[in-house]
């Protein structure tokens, strides 16, 4: 509810038959990473990439009697936020272009951190771009490099030595289909193997509702092709530091998917576990935000031996309030979104566990609606601590502007949103419930310090602005 938009879900499969309606099927398991826009791309039996794509959740953008006049066996899927590039039809994925190996098609989740620069030059050289996309960048690096290399996978590796920051791509390299992960992993990328093929994809739970089985993920630093009946690895980059993105089990994925090899909603769990610990609390009862506080607050009932209880019911049928484009069509649709349960809530002190803070103005809105109906306290408790740095990895918080731990202490925000009591995790119980080393995690949003160079900010190997890069040659 309170938290920010991700950027983008992808998946690719390669299989003995019709791959159409398994891509279709995932983008709506993987829908909550992107809610803007969604297409898919398969290679057909003339040889060329047929596409469709469109604004709008996938059953919109991807109608059945569009989907029905695609056919192949190979193809590639995304769902979308714009993060870099803003909201146009040009920017709806997968990208498609020509290359010297034939058609190209191109879907994918993260930021290219140096895409201003990586523009500039390029567009100093005379090359011209039609949409403001990351993407399409990286389409045109890779057909410079395929003019250059006979053989793709050294197109490939030539292209991702170009790039900084977050980037998981799946690939069409006319009927081939290639993932890719950014050397530090920090956006997901799983494989896995389903009844006549392998597909790739960002979270493992569209493997389940394929029935089919995790591998494992894409290794950071590594290409792999995908292929009906093999997985053949390419590492490129496999020497860089680590740093995956702690949100995305703080938040971002579904419950049910592994990253990484981690359980999400174990780790939620955990957190809860943890956040019991460190800030227990006199109340009557525990209640999370529903649905991302869920695993936090169940954690924390087990750990504190307070009742757990359902508080708000949910509007299935409302879209998820952090998508909305304005901060104002947020808050509006949280009376829409959420309603009290009374004789849950009544005459109770009640302690609710959400995902994070970014804004706090939706978890404001919530508290004084459990007040109203009757709460005599209101304790908030929030399993990700404050959130202070923008990201630059393909989560939109850009500006620290937006952020209410900006110039305000934990009492003034507790002040703010209207609670009896607040407390956050810690870094250290978070990195303890994640259980990857914090020296594989990107705290960036919560500590300011960054796993890349990116000008005006703190890389996470030094103390201060001015020292220089220690980490720099990565």
């Amino acid at each position: 509810m309170t938290g920010p938009k991700h950027s983008c879900g992808v998946v690719g499969i390669n299989a003995e038959n019709n791959v159409v309606p398994a891509l279709q099927k995932s983008l709506m398991i993987i829908q909550h990473r992107g809610q803007e826009s969604a297409g898919v791309s398969v290679y057909n039996s003339e040889g060329t990439i047929d596409t469709v794509k469109d604004n709008g959740l996938v059953q919109t953008a991807l109608p059945k009697y569009m989907l029905s006049k695609l056919h192949g066996t190979v193809g590639i899927g995304h769902v979308r936020y714009p993060t870099t590039g803003t909201k146009i039809d040009g920017n709806a994925q997968p990208l498609t272009a020509t290359t010297r190996y034939g058609p190209l098609a191109i879907a994918h989740n993260g930021d290219i951190t140096n895409f201003d620069t990586l523009k500039e030059m390029y567009l100093a050289s005379g090359w011209s771009f039609f949409t403001d996309s990351d993407s399409e960048l990286v389409t045109k690096i890779f057909s410079k490099y395929s003019a250059q290399h006979i053989d793709p996978i050294k197109a490939l590796k030539a292209t991702c030595g170009e790039l900084d920051g977050a980037f998981s791509l799946v690939m069409l390299v006319d009927n081939r289909l290639f993932g890719i992960r950014d050397p530090r992993g920090m956006r997901p990328l799983c494989i896995g193997r389903i009844r006549d093929g392998y597909m790739l994809v960002s979270e493992s739970a569209a493997i389940d509702a394929l029935n089919g089985e995790l591998i494992r993920d894409v290794m950071p630093g590594e290409i792999v092709e995908i292929t009906p009946t093999e997985i053949i690895s390419y590492p490129y980059n496999t020497s860089s530091p680590k740093a995956h993105c702690m949100f995305e089990w703080v938040y971002f994925a579904r419950p049910d998917s592994v990253m990484d090899g981690r359980e999400v909603y174990e780790v939620r769990r955990k957190i809860g576990e943890v956040l019991a610990r460190e800030s227990p609390a006199d109340v009557d009862l525990i209640m999370p935000i529903p649905d991302s506080g869920r695993a936090h607050a169940i954690g924390f009932s087990v750990e504190s031996r307070i009742p757990y209880e359902e508080g708000f019911m949910k509007n299935r049928f409302a879209e998820r309030t952090f998508i909305l484009p304005d901060q104002r069509q947020r808050e509006a649709a949280v009376s829409t979104k959420m309603n009290p349960i009374k004789s849950t809530v009544n005459g109770k002190r009640i302690l609710i566990v959400d995902d994070s803070i970014v804004r706090g103005t939706t978890l404001k809105k919530l508290i004084s609606m459990l007040r109203g109906a009757g709460a005599t306290e209101v304790h908030v408790r929030i399993g990700c601590p404050p959130v202070i740095a923008p990201c630059y990895y393909g989560v939109d918080m850009k500006t620290r502007d937006q952020f209410i731990a900006t110039g305000h202490s934990v009492d003034q925000i507790r002040q703010i949103i209207g609670a009896d009591s607040l407390a956050y995790i810690s870094v250290r119980g978070l990195i303890e419930a994640v259980g990857i080393p914090e020296g594989d995690l990107c705290l960036a949003c919560v500590c300011g310090k960054y796993p890349t160079s990116i000008p005006g900010e703190v890389h996470r190997y030094q103390s201060t602005l001015g020292e220089g890069f220690v980490g720099k040659s990565e």
